[in-house]
């Protein structure tokens, strides 16, 4: 096998050079299951993998020039304090502020580290984590709070400190190397680069000593700077040349002038869900269960188009099961709302207590639509459940949306060391004398907390396996998960469903206020274009479907911040992030970092979709906007598709384009419904055309691993799906104009978009599209016309009609 490596050169560019050697650091797989078959017990595995990280084992095929106790004192030279840099206390992300007293001498990502890595001729060491991170806040603790690891870093390194959120291009690059080089990736991501910013040797989480052969951190770190001080660096990256991963570069190759067969891809698609989740009801492969979203919106879109099939109805089915499965676990969150970043079991009940952000705008969006296709009230339920957590916890007055809360907290004020999931997690004993209330009209002596532990399964010696808690944080404690229907649990303490229900509410809001007076988790209070973007539309779409005028109202507020504080007018461009100042404002660093794909995609998605609840044009204008703008910063003109970050940016080896939909769904993939969905609201074609160049650019990803884009996927089904536009000719306060927008969102029809025609003919609206002013209300009345290509069917005034001629 020829392997790529890099090697330090004496030469007088003092740079790492390209070089053909055998590695003196190789990857151990055996230990790999044990890293991960349990809660906590490896670090966070990337989002869109099936495969996890594991750490590199170092192993030396050298003549050592040095031996281990002399390096070991060159490397720490003499016993002076660590360098504690000031640098990140500068800085407005939680997570580098997080690391800014550590005893190591810390850069933010920048030309300042690049310049002294390359004047000292040092090797980099580049960390790159967030704030929620449980194995971020274990390394730090284990490892950058050491003041001797510290010392080591410090002497020997440049050290920076990358926060992945604010940075996901950074993150991105160096991911791809690990994954590459490892066949796994997650946070904390450890990285060493050359001066010049090429990786030779990744990993993920370190302990800081050796585990049996595992090498430790500081073994790592010493075995690096032994080859260093010898002028020998001999690193391999474990991959046949170069990586397929790591080759997607600014010139790609030209795409397929053809969209690739679309029964073929769905179909492919779709068996792989099925076969995944007819056994296990999970969303991945594994021991952790994560919410991967848009793997049940494909299911669901693709029933909408096929529902008279057998295949549909068995699409349908697995998705909807899953949901309720997701919605009754533990996972959800059944006393303060929201729900947890992952399961640890395929039954949903011990979660990572984590709370993110994006799950919780796709959860909203998947349940509102699970309700839409079913008109089951528990995904409805469910939705506003999520809708209420995030705008209770997670929300800025200005409007905008934090990014997550952690999952470790003190269990209680006097409490020296966080425990993950203590702000959640309920003894017998705690439930029994909070609820210690008899139950009128119950079985003779039941309280509230006999009806409350049978039915969400809590057990006096704690309801979490051993094996689900290998580091005893969750021993004698009970994860809250639903065991029995509100019939069953009426039926065993002989009430009716609506007491038990009342019971169950007034417990919970008992809970909720004792929860409320504990530590409570970190809360990151980075606002993210792209995650504010994602809730936009979670907003939008409950907003509308349920006709709550408060949520639109609250996704207005949302698009109001997003361009007040995201949008930076003078150059044009989408800023990435703003921060929570400490006086509640919100603040923005000295050089705001441009906005990436996702946040322009993102965003777009989101105004599409409050213009279609609202009807209020001036979202969609901005979206046009927005999508202009996205055109010319990353659209690919020689292989089309979108890049992720600016092609020009010099501080990155690659420029990326995304290929998988994960906990997050790939912009280009969000792209591609967005060019589709202002094609046919503004009837300029030179969007759809770019839609199918986008897919075509995709074409060999989506013929041979479709799985990895059903996003995508349902981008590429709309394409051959009739695309209706439903014009609406009415008042636009008009009781009859509501009735018949109320029944268009009703429905999940994931191929079309709604109009308003309201008469404004020197509106937006009617100087984009001429068509509607020869569009009119029949006597009187609101009208409602479906097109496709503006090429309208007969006129329907009542709502009735219009519902079986949607569904047609």
């Amino acid at each position: 096998m020829l392997r790529f490596v890099w090697t330090w050169s004496p030469s007088s560019t003092r740079r790492f050079n390209p070089f053909r050697l055998l590695s003196f650091l190789r990857r151990d797989r055996s230990h790999n299951a044990t890293l991960t078959s349990s809660r906590g017990s490896g670090p966070t595995s990337t989002h869109d993998s099936d495969s996890y990280p594991s750490l590199l084992n170092c192993r030396s095929r050298l003549c050592l020039c040095r031996s281990a106790a002399a390096c070991l004192g060159m490397a720490t030279g003499s016993l002076h304090p660590p360098k504690r840099s000031k640098r990140l206390s500068k800085e407005r992300s939680p997570y580098l502020l997080q690391h800014a007293l550590n005893p190591v001498d810390w850069f933010p990502w920048g030309q300042e580290a690049f310049d002294k890595a390359k004047s000292e001729d040092k090797p980099i060491f580049l960390s790159v984590g967030y704030s929620t991170c449980h194995w971020c806040h274990v390394m730090e603790k284990q490892s950058f709070e050491d003041e001797e690891i510290g010392r080591i870093l410090s002497d020997n390194f440049v050290c920076i400190k990358v926060d992945r959120e604010e940075r996901p291009d950074v993150d991105r690059v160096y991911m791809t190397f690990v994954q590459a080089t490892s066949g796994g990736g997650g946070w904390p991501l450890s990285v060493w680069l050359t001066p010049d910013l090429r990786p030779f040797l990744g990993g993920t989480y370190f302990p800081p000593g050796d585990y049996g052969r595992r090498p430790g951190f500081k073994t790592v770190l010493l075995r690096i700077i032994e080859q260093v001080q010898c002028k020998s660096l001999l690193v391999t990256c474990t991959g046949v040349h170069t990586s397929p991963m790591m080759k997607m570069k600014v010139t790609s190759a030209p795409c397929s002038a053809d969209l690739p067969w679309p029964s073929l891809c769905i179909v492919a698609c779709l068996n792989k869900l099925v076969t995944k989740l007819s056994s296990t009801f999970c969303c991945t492969d594994g021991p952790v269960a994560f919410c991967l979203l848009v793997n049940l919106v494909f299911l669901m879109s693709f029933w909408a188009v096929n529902c008279a099939a057998s295949e549909g109805a068995e699409a349908l089915h697995m998705a909807l099961h899953t949901l309720r499965k997701m919605a009754l676990g533990g996972i959800h969150d059944h006393v303060a709302q929201g729900f947890h970043r992952y399961s640890t079991d395929s039954s949903w009940h011990v979660p990572h207590f984590e709370k993110m952000l994006y799950d919780q705008a796709q959860l909203a969006v998947a349940y509102i639509t699970a309700y839409q296709v079913s008109r089951e009230c528990l995904f409805a339920h469910v939705a506003q459940d999520v809708l209420q957590y995030v705008s209770r916890d997670l929300s800025h007055e200005s409007g905008g949306f934090y990014g997550a809360e952690d999952a470790d907290s003190l269990p209680t004020a006097e409490s020296m060391e966080k425990r993950e999931g203590a702000f959640c997690v309920w003894t017998a004993s705690e439930i029994r004398e909070l609820l210690s209330c008899v139950v009128e009209g119950a079985t003779s002596g039941v309280t509230q907390a006999d009806i409350f532990m049978h039915h969400y399964g809590v057990r006096d010696q704690g309801n979490v396996e051993p094996e689900q808690d290998p580091h005893g944080e969750l021993q004698g404690q009970n994860v809250l998960i639903v065991r029995y229907s509100p019939e069953l649990t009426a039926a065993r303490f002989g009430l009716s469903v609506d007491r038990v229900a009342e019971v169950l509410a007034s417990a919970r809001a008992r809970l909720a206020e004792v929860r409320r007076v504990r530590p409570r988790p970190h809360l990151d209070t980075k606002m993210l274009a792209s995650w504010n973007g994602l809730m936009l539309s979670g907003l939008a779409r409950v907003g509308a479907v349920l006709g709550e005028g408060a949520l639109l109202q609250r996704a207005e507020q949302t698009a109001r911040f997003l361009h007040e504080h995201l949008w930076d007018g003078q150059r044009q461009q989408m800023l990435h992030s703003c921060y929570r100042g400490d006086n509640m404002e919100v603040a923005q660093t000295a050089s705001p970092i441009p906005g990436f794909l996702d946040d322009y995609a993102y965003v777009v998605c989101g105004l599409l979709d409050l213009f279609e609840a609202t009807q209020n044009a001036h979202w969609l204008q901005w979206a046009e906007e927005l999508q202009l703008r996205q055109d010319q910063l990353f659209w690919d003109a020689q292989g089309s598709g979108y890049f992720y970050s600016d092609p020009s940016d010099p501080m990155l080896l690659l420029s990326l384009k995304q290929d998988q939909d994960g906990a997050e769904p790939s912009a280009n993939s969000v792209s591609a419904m967005n060019l589709l969905r202002l094609s046919h609201l503004m009837g300029q074609w030179d969007w759809l055309e770019r839609s199918r160049r986008l897919l075509a650019a995709f074409s060999d990803r989506l013929v041979n691993m479709p799985i990895a884009l059903p996003d995508m996927v349902r981008g590429l089904m709309a394409h051959h799906c009739t695309f209706k536009q439903v014009i609406i000719c009415g008042q636009r306060d008009a009781e009859d104009t509501a009735s018949l927008i109320a029944c268009v969102n009703s429905l999940f029809l994931p191929y079309k978009v709604l109009i308003l025609a309201d008469g404004n003919t020197e509106g937006f609206l009617y100087q984009k599209l001429p068509i509607l002013s020869s569009l009119v209300q029949q006597n009187g009345k609101a009208t409602a016309y479906i097109c496709q290509d503006f090429t309208c069917a007969l006129p329907v005034t009542c709502p009735q009609e219009l519902k079986r001629l949607l569904l047609e």
